[in-house]
């Protein structure tokens, strides 16, 4: 199942949170993207589920 997420964020807080979509989901390449105020950023992500396998080992 692959679905899109959106998400509007301060600009120095980005990194981390494609990083926590990035572990918690398969994602592609974040498309970042100024608001049109220009004083936050558009944060737009493709992800999936992970699959058993791609989880680590407990």
């Amino acid at each position: 199942m692959t679905f899109d997420i959106r998400i509007i964020c301060d600009d120095h807080d980005a990194d981390a949170i494609t990083r926590a979509l990035a572990d918690a989901f398969r994602t592609g390449t974040a498309r970042t993207y100024p608001t049109r105020d220009g004083m936050r950023t558009r944060l737009y992500l493709t992800a999936d589920l992970k699959r058993p396998k791609d989880q680590p080992n407990a």
